[in-house]
């Protein structure tokens, strides 16, 4: 498990990382939102033990990271900004890796350059940047670390091989418990991968919750309502947020699925059904909840 506690980095006056306190658990998915200058890259790059942290600590397994081989060899970090050695080909950057990486899976490592269309002797600094992207997935994927830290990995890709990676992830994440940390500023990339998001905002973090446990408890109702109801008065209902368009209303309800229901053939709707909620409408009706407007911050 990776633990951050009052974790705090400042450049000069500008506070990057600010007092944050997070736990990622063993074998899940957590995505880390926020837009550029959140601090979702400096919270990554003091994961890595890149950046040491001026007050808190990052520890994984009570370990702490910074200036030590043996932790860090328990994780694989994919840059937003990725270096590349000068003239370097996929297999020279493997026998490197192979080097920090004792488990590192050769055999995997080439058949995945060919079923990526990759060239393992083609030098990167040809590569476009999705081409590049793909070669530092690969090798971290092959890496065979617990944890890997991805910094807007999916940022470059086609669609396509988006849901590749997507997938090599779960796979191993089923295989052998790889838990993957996925930083962007794009909720819809991750709404179909995570299991815990949480949400940077000026180095702090606004929220930072299990996906099920809001999914749960937070439901969209359609509904139209009997001539002269108004959603006020619906009032045996927790109604976070109501929308109308003409004469259909969606209501954005807490509660669980059957109390809601229950409750809504009560007052006898001429019609209404729950449809799913998708990431980005949990994340405004929960931070509006708490007083920020998550549209202003990251859509």
């Amino acid at each position: 498990m990776i633990k951050a506690e009052d974790l705090t980095k400042r450049f000069d006056d500008i506070v990057a990382v600010d007092h944050i306190t997070a736990e990622i658990k063993d074998g899940c998915v957590f995505g880390l939102i926020g837009t550029n200058g959140s601090g979702k890259s400096t919270f990554l790059r003091m994961a890595s033990g890149i950046l040491k942290p001026d007050e808190g600590s990052i520890t994984i397994d009570g370990q702490s990271v910074w200036e030590d081989p043996k932790v860090k060899s328990r994780f694989f970090y994919i840059s937003d900004d990725q270096y590349f050695f000068p003239n370097g080909t996929p297999q020279e950057l493997m026998r490197f890796y192979q080097c920090l990486y004792p488990a590192f899976d050769e055999k995997r490592f080439y058949h995945l350059l060919d079923s990526f269309g990759l060239k393992k002797d083609r030098k990167i600094n040809t590569f476009s940047k999705g081409m590049k992207k793909q070669v530092s997935v690969i090798c971290g994927i092959c890496a065979g670390t617990d944890y890997i830290f991805c910094d807007e990995t999916f940022d470059g890709l086609d669609p396509v091989m988006r849901q590749t990676v997507k997938s090599l992830f779960a796979n191993d994440m089923a295989e052998r418990d790889l838990t993957p940390i996925i930083a962007s500023h794009n909720l819809r990339e991750l709404e179909d991968i995570c299991d815990h998001v949480g949400l940077l905002h000026r180095g702090g973090i606004l929220l930072s919750r299990e996906l099920d446990d809001m999914k749960l408890n937070l439901h969209k109702v359609q509904c139209v309502l009997l001539p002269g109801m108004e959603p006020k008065d619906l009032s045996d209902l927790d109604i976070m947020k109501s929308e109308q368009s003409g004469s259909i209303y969606t209501l954005t309800v807490r509660g669980e699925q059957e109390e809601i229901l229950a409750k809504m053939a009560s007052y006898e709707p001429i019609f209404y059904e729950l449809i799913p909620l998708s990431l980005e409408e949990i994340f405004i009706s929960e931070t509006e909840v708490a007083g920020y407007d998550i549209k202003a911050l990251i859509l």
